[in-house]
């Protein structure tokens, strides 16, 4: 039977969230990637929508904004207004980038976005501080003329929306290279504009507008980075994503303004004044810091009514007024952060008079002194109420709270609380910030950043510096007590028992912002502590003395909680953890028997816990390869309890039994029912068609006439007298419409179980033998029109008076010799009418099997070889360039008709090579700069071949069976060629670095920053 939405019970879909892809991904014909809608982000079950405050005017950043159509520009330009574009253009660029990894308010992300040259002696391009971003950036930009150079951060503002590039001028050979000049003095309402940029995507778009406002409030894209302390320019030019970074041009080709964000619900476009992006780039035209200061209070501009209410006297408004002639305004404190300069001097609502005696009321000015004062004492004359207070006050350094650096440890990063951060929740600029919440800190409760660090392992951790020296500490898989809060909600003290990883993981690596190279630059902190000896421990399980069952009490006592950390996303599983319970098979070994959908694969970390009370830790003995479970085991002389061995039934179930159901909740609790089995029958679970991934095919399913069975993820079926008839499993299916995982909760009889346990108990890892093929059962109206006889018709009424049935093979893998045929009708296997799907079993120790079939309506004898299942799980992983590469897993043979190569792309990092290049999961690789690479080892050789920050081809065959040629840039800073080698039980991972592997480096490519299907906007 087909498994549906609607039939059978499912557990909770996983959660996504979007994120903007690659321009060249829009270019990319559709048939180039495998059909989806959305992307998993790793653990989140939660989708969180994130609006503005004010709905009604949300405005978001172009350069990440999602497209719009463009409305009709302005009527043709004149002859005037075209030699001007014509000059201007040439200083413009379209920038490709990516921002490596999670840092402050910024996520992870490949993007576009567009710069103009300020400088072309010494190649300087102006563009918005949310392109250059806070944290590691790289990136390029392409000329008018389609000439490509690397582009390198030299200055990002802590505050303001602009940024500066560098680039080699030398390499735009073909193109004088000119420079825009700025005058921010030239921007004046009614003023006639054009914004020449990468509109939405196109190479060059130059849109239309006048100038409306100079004096508006800067906008607020709700959570993230904001811009603020500064007034923006207003006009309706309809820009669209992409267009940040352009020049706001007049009719004589200077720069008056720069583009930096619009709203959603009006043609309104924002720009920054120039003032501070001049005397930013001066400083740094002449080499030196551009100095920042701070007294950490937010103002806004706010006219002169609303001043008048805030008490604004007659006077002042009568000096202001006269002073400044045009101004309808003057700025007002609206937010005071704790214990910054301005902490109990200056309060919300407080009206800006003066500043060292200066009358004052715009912000270019304010930035002035502050800028010119670090470090010194200002004095500020403010009204409050009607009242007139002289404060003095130190000026900070912003540069001081706007971190440059973050340390990685255990799969996570972190760095001090930012300004940008702390202002926009009105809190002190102190705290440890977890800016990519993943590995060991990967925190429940649905999001993905904001996390504040409070204490770990019992010590308190008010600043990274102590927080590194906590961490120095703490030995490799310790269990350690965590506190932090979210920034949303600071009220709330959260805890968790965190599991250290320094194994995969195991570098603790500071990475430090280097304006002079643009990149960032790792340095070793600490090696991992070795994980302590673990001590037996003493635990005892509950009691359920009021259910009527008496077997129950037994039965809990044979469960314990599995808990499964993946550190790479590999075979197309989507998720980083996962946790259910498993039924323990013989308590003297510590053997546990575990749905796949918890274990999918051994490149993992296993933790078992007993009676809700002693955690040791495990390993993965076996995985079935159809079946739907894996067998883990742990040290059972490190666990002092009265586990129990759980009697597994030699007998098949039938429909109609009663049976007692016993089963573990959402919540982790023990639920039990008196039940009777519903349905005996083979299913199929449904494929998933966006990344294809581990599923049970050729297996009978049971259901249950009991409402617990959706609520329950794992448990068994069990007599009175406590035998097991069946495991109740959670199989993973596939992914609905809107991004959700679908889990089908079944149970699988333990007849077929017993074999392989018993294997295993004699200290034997199961080498076994399938047909590749997957089965689907068909009926006898069925059968006579394929053409069986009507005497095979009777054989099989005799053989299963309860389910008339034969089975039809649907799907053959790819990649063996093919015997079998999709279409073909199984009458026997071996001299046994095949009327059950067990009746498979027997080929689990056969080479080969005598099988009659049905083909055309010619019955036929077959002799068919049996295929080994010692290569069906990964035990190789390549990461080049953010793509995780291994052989085509199970269940891509399961799916394809043709094998193009052994080099399948299972996943990819966000903000990687293989992100802005679309090197897409579930593409195959077939050559490197036309060198045919059929296997890990042969691309190995030869992309080690290619030096760094080097472009090459790749030839790329989709699931779907369409070839094309991209075009990478290498990248071995941010993401260096890693692989992870299976050897014996455990895993050895190793860096390609020029010629020869070695141990040394490793990137934090982990799971949770990793996507395994195509994830497009």
């Amino acid at each position: 039977m087909e498994l549906n939405r609607e039939h059978f019970s499912r557990g909770t879909p996983a959660g996504k969230r979007k994120h903007s892809g690659s321009p060249a991904f829009k270019d990319r014909p559709s048939k180039h990637m495998r059909e989806t809608d959305s992307f998993s982000d790793d653990d989140s079950d939660l989708e969180v929508d994130m609006i503005s405050p004010d709905a009604s005017a949300l405005t978001l950043p172009l350069g990440i904004e999602p497209e719009r159509l463009l409305p009709a520009t302005a009527l043709a330009d004149s002859a005037e207004w075209q030699r001007t574009i014509e000059s201007v253009v040439r200083n413009v660029v379209s920038i490709r980038f990516c921002q490596t990894c999670s840092f402050d308010t910024d996520s992870a992300c490949t993007s576009e976005a567009t710069g103009f040259v300020v400088d072309a002696e010494k190649g300087y391009i102006m563009t918005n501080r949310h392109v250059v971003s806070s944290g590691p950036f790289w990136g390029y930009c392409v000329f008018d003329n389609h000439e490509e150079c690397d582009a390198y951060p030299v200055y990002r503002d802590p505050i303001h929306d602009f940024g500066i590039l560098r680039f080699n001028p030398k390499d735009i050979k073909y193109m004088p290279v000119a420079a825009l000049q700025l005058r921010p003095d030239l921007a004046k309402v009614g003023t006639e504009i054009r914004v020449v940029g990468n509109d939405a995507g196109e190479k060059l778009s130059i849109l239309s507008g006048i100038i409306s406002r100079v004096d508006r409030n800067a906008p607020d894209y709700g959570e993230g980075y904001n811009d603020f302390n500064t007034n923006y320019i207003q006009a309706a030019a309809s820009a669209s994503g992409g267009s940040s970074g352009s020049p706001v041009v007049n009719i004589d080709g200077y720069a008056v303004a720069l583009q930096a964000g619009g709203s959603t619900e009006a043609a309104t476009d924002y720009f920054l004044p120039l003032d501070r992006p001049l005397r930013a780039l001066q400083c740094i035209q002449a080499g030196k810091p551009v100095a920042r200061g701070t007294i950490q209070t937010q103002w806004l501009t706010k006219p002169f009514d609303e001043c008048r209410r805030l008490g604004l006297t007659p006077a002042w408004e009568d000096v202001v007024r006269k002073g400044f002639p045009k101004e309808v305004g003057m700025l007002v404190a609206e937010t005071v952060l704790p214990e910054g300069p301005g902490h109990e001097h200056i309060e919300e609502g407080d009206i800006l008079l003066k500043v060292n005696g200066e009358l004052l009321t715009k912000f270019v000015r304010l930035d002035e002194i502050l800028d010119d004062s670090v470090g010194q004492t200002v004095k500020l004359l403010i009204s409050r109420g009607g009242q007139d207070i002289e404060v003095e006050l130190t000026v900070g350094d912003l540069h001081a709270i706007s971190p440059d650096r973050f340390l990685v440890v255990c799969g996570a990063a972190f760095h001090n609380l930012s300004y940008q951060a702390a202002r926009l929740y009105a809190i002190a600029v102190k705290g440890v910030y977890v800016c990519e919440p993943a590995g060991s800190f990967r925190f429940d409760g649905g999001a993905d950043s904001g996390w504040i660090i409070e204490s770990v392992d019992n010590q308190k951790t008010p600043s990274l510096n102590e927080f590194i020296e906590v961490m120095k500490t703490i030995p490799d898989r310790a269990r350690i007590v965590v506190t932090y809060r979210h920034l949303r909600d600071l009220h709330t003290m959260h805890t968790s028992i965190l599991h250290i990883d320094r194994h995969w993981t195991s570098k603790m690596r500071m990475a430090i912002r280097n304006d002079t190279t643009g990149l960032w630059d790792y340095e070793d902190i600490a090696d991992p502590l070795p994980p302590q000896p673990v001590l037996p421990q003493k635990a005892q399980f509950i009691r359920l003395d009021h259910v009527s069952q008496p077997c129950v009490s037994d039965l809990i006592r044979c469960f314990v909680r599995v808990s499964c950390a993946m550190p790479l996303k590999l075979d197309g599983f989507p998720k980083s953890r996962k946790s259910g319970f498993g039924l323990v098979v013989d308590a003297e070994k510590g053997l546990v028997i575990v749905s796949r959908a918890i274990v999918p694969y051994d490149l993992c970390d296993v933790s078992v816990t007993i009676a809700e009370s002693v955690i040791v830790e495990g390993k993965v003995l076996f995985l079935h390869p159809l079946q739907n479970y894996a067998v883990v085991q742990y040290d059972p002389k490190l666990v002092q309890a009265p586990v129990q061995s759980a009697r597994l039934s030699e007998e098949s179930m039938r429909q109609g039994a009663e049976t007692i159901f016993l089963g573990f909740n959402q919540n982790l609790r023990v639920v039990v029912a008196k039940t009777s089995v519903t349905d005996i029958t083979t299913v199929a679970v449904p494929p998933n068609s966006t990344a294809p991934r581990y599923r049970a095919i050729n297996i009978d399913a049971i259901t249950v006439d009991t409402n617990l069975s959706s609520q329950c993820g794992s448990g068994v079926l069990a007599d009175e007298d406590g035998t097991v008839r069946a495991l109740w499993l959670t199989y993973l299916g596939e992914r609905a419409h809107g991004g959700k995982d679908v889990e089908y909760h079944l149970g699988l009889a333990t007849p077929s179980v017993l074999p392989i346990i018993r294997q295993i108990q004699q200290g034997i890892i199961p080498q076994l033998r399938y047909l590749n093929v997957e089965l689907h059962l068909v009926h006898m109206s069925q059968v006579r029109i394929m053409g069986a006889s009507e005497e095979w018709i009777r054989k099989v009424e005799e053989d299963n008076p309860e389910r008339h049935q034969l089975f039809m093979v649907r799907k053959v893998e790819c990649g063996r010799a093919q015997v079998l045929q999709e279409g073909d009708l199984i009458l026997s296997i071996n001299g046994k009418i095949m009327t059950r799907i067990t009746d498979l079993d027997v080929m689990y120790d056969k080479e080969e099997l005598d099988v009659v079939i049905v083909r055309g309506c010619e019955e036929m004898n077959l002799r068919v070889p049996t295929a080994p299942t010692d290569d069906l799980e990964t035990d190789r992983v390549v990461i080049f360039c953010g793509a995780v590469l291994h052989r085509p897993h199970h269940a891509v043979r399961q799916q394809i008709s043709k094998m193009h190569s052994e080099i399948y792309v299972s996943a990819r990092t966000r903000g990687s090579p293989a992100y802005q290049y679309q090197l897409v999961p579930t593409n195959f690789i077939l050559a490197v700069n036309g060198v045919k690479t059929q296997d890990l080892d042969s691309f190995l050789a030869e992309v080690s071949r290619i030096p760094d920050n080097t472009y090459f081809r790749l030839k790329v065959m989709t699931f779907d069976n369409v070839p094309f040629v991209i075009s990478i840039k290498k990248n071995e800073h941010y993401f260096p060629t890693m692989e992870f080698i299976k050897q014996g039980d455990g895993w050895k991972r190793q860096t390609y670095d020029g010629k020869s592997p070695h141990e040394g480096l490793e990137s934090n490519m982990v799971a949770e920053i990793m996507d395994e299907v195509a994830a497009y906007e």
